[in-house]
């Protein structure tokens, strides 16, 4: 078994994005601007957009965070994505999800221009995606690709198995591995709740990306000796073990995976840093006017 180290690869490609970051500064007299909104005071957003905007410090990015109380309404949020849209000196727009039941994601979501859509989640983009053209990609597909390519991964040919079907992560990852590029030309098979019998796909897969959320769901009798095993979940749970008062698991039971597998991803210290770089990838790329 060899570790897919999201923390290792993170710290290297974040210094290759600090230098590009840097060269944009000198030749444009700004940096590359990312603005999150934060709704709310769910812990686990507020772990998520500090870290981004900590990330962002770390390669030479401005960040600017917007804090709203649950009470905001939705066409208050609406307002303020408008006007960040229409901001020139901003590259790049996340709202931290999830919102409050009374404010619409997909409203948000679509609200955000796509051209400073980040988190690659605008139906502009996902379409964009869907037909190979240049687009935001989703942040955390777009990590674990990044990933797969930093290891040298080969999926050429190979089968991948993706569990889980959201439009942020599941769904996406199905059509990139998929996609005539590198990482990609997989055959894909994508399972979800309704799936009889996820254990016959789950053993046939060269490839498994397990994105269902559910602490431990994917048991080593799932898993086929020599898979590529990459785990989504980010499950809390509270405990007295750690300073922070809770503590992460990933959908896939890694002390027992792990020893079947050729490649593994650890939870934390995996996906989740490389969906951050994902992130800083897009914006770095909005900056440069790369993709519109």
């Amino acid at each position: 078994m060899q570790l897919l180290d999201g923390k290792f690869v993170s710290e290297k490609l974040k210094q290759q994005i600090a230098i590009e970051a840097a060269e944009i500064l000198v030749k444009t007299g700004r940096k590359p601007h990312l603005v999150a909104i934060l709704v709310g005071h769910d812990g686990g957003s507020e772990t998520y957009v500090a870290s981004k905007i900590k990330s962002c410090e770390k390669v030479g990015f401005n960040s600017t965070l917007y804090r709203y109380e649950s009470s905001i309404t939705e066409v208050e949020l609406l307002k303020k994505i408008d006007e960040i849209n229409q901001d020139p000196e901003t590259d790049g727009i996340l709202v931290q999800l999830p919102l409050p039941k009374h404010i619409s994601a997909d409203k948000v979501t679509e609200k955000i221009s796509p051209e400073k859509d980040v988190d690659g989640f605008h139906p502009v983009n996902l379409g964009r995606m869907q037909r190979n053209l240049p687009s935001f990609l989703p942040a955390t597909p777009y990590g674990i690709l990044l990933m797969l390519q930093e290891y040298g991964i080969e999926t050429s040919g190979k089968h991948c198995v993706v569990i889980g079907r959201s439009n942020i992560v599941g769904s996406p990852m199905s059509i990139l591995m998929a996609r005539n590029t590198n990482p990609g030309n997989c055959t894909v098979t994508i399972c979800h709740s309704k799936t009889p019998d996820i254990k016959k796909f789950s053993l046939d897969a060269d490839i498994l990306i397990v994105a269902i959320g559910k602490k431990n769901f994917v048991t080593a009798d799932m898993v086929k000796d020599g898979a590529i095993v990459i785990d989504v979940g980010m499950n809390r749970e509270t405990s007295t073990e750690t300073k922070s008062g809770y503590k992460l698991f990933g959908d896939v039971d890694f002390e027992n995976v792990a020893p079947k597998a050729s490649w593994i991803t650890p939870v934390p210290g995996g996906v989740g840093l490389m969906t951050i770089v994902g992130l800083l990838k897009n914006t770095l790329a909005s900056a440069k006017k790369e993709i519109y």
